[in-house]
């Protein structure tokens, strides 16, 4: 299902749809109100839903399609890159900027299609809230598209200023958050922080040194070593001790 206020954008994602395999196109909607009401009775698996629209925006769409007994998969489709941090929180599969390129809309679909394919093979076990709500990936402005992150993959987080710097091998992305918001999305078995500017993944700290002063250090895998701040020390050692 397509959701979009502009007609033209609406005709334009429409012709590339039909140029992809495996989805058909059941409906579209020029604003939120109608959206709701198509996918009540439509059932889609699948939205492109747009931001900026009268009366309800994508926005409220996508909380309100999140509490469908059958939760169809969002895919934002916007000419504004500033709400990509609040769609993800929405659990959006992908943040598509106008005008689509055909090859990224490509992408998104297969995306779906992969989680789709990944979730009717592998039922979830039950589980209990907790266990579902550390962040799994981010998505994080790169050049000229957002690039996913894998959230097991970032070895540590610095911040800088309004922003989070996330390491990533060789490699760092910018993300605007601040630490305490990004501290409490990860997984804290996974996760440290060990300073007020610093969060650094549990397995990527080889070791931890004091220098007889008590003050304390933690040495990372790249051969360097982030000061541990004094409010975060009691938390470094009950990690170090698992």
């Amino acid at each position: 299902m397509i959701v979009d206020d502009e007609p033209l954008a609406v005709e334009r994602l429409q012709l590339l749809c039909a140029r992809l395999t495996g989805i058909s196109l059941v409906g579209t909607a020029s604003d939120g109100e109608s959206a709701l009401r198509l996918a009540e009775q439509l059932r889609p698996e699948l939205v492109f839903l747009d931001i900026n629209m009268p009366r309800l925006d994508g926005m409220g769409v996508a909380r309100a399609l999140g509490k469908m007994d059958q939760t169809p998969a969002i895919i934002f489709v916007t000419a504004y890159q500033a709400f990509a941090v609040e769609a993800f929180d929405l659990a959006a599969i992908d943040y598509l900027l106008k005008p689509v390129a055909t090859d990224r809309l490509e992408r998104a679909v297969a995306r779906v299609m992969d989680r789709r394919n990944f979730v009717l093979a592998n039922p979830a076990p039950d589980a209990t809230p907790a266990s579902q709500s550390w962040v799994r990936e981010f998505w994080v402005p790169h050049r000229s598209e957002l690039k996913r992150i894998d959230a097991e993959l970032i070895e540590r987080i610095d911040a800088e200023r309004d922003y989070m710097r996330l390491h990533v091998g060789t490699r760092s992305y910018l993300m605007h958050e601040t630490i305490k918001t990004l501290e409490e999305r990860l997984d804290p078995s996974r996760f440290v922080r060990l300073h007020r500017s610093h969060i650094v993944r549990n397995d990527y700290i080889t070791s931890l040194r004091h220098n007889g002063g008590g003050v304390w250090f933690a040495c990372l895998a790249d051969g360097s070593e982030l000061r541990v701040g004094r409010t975060y020390l009691a938390r470094v050692k009950e990690m170090a001790g698992r």
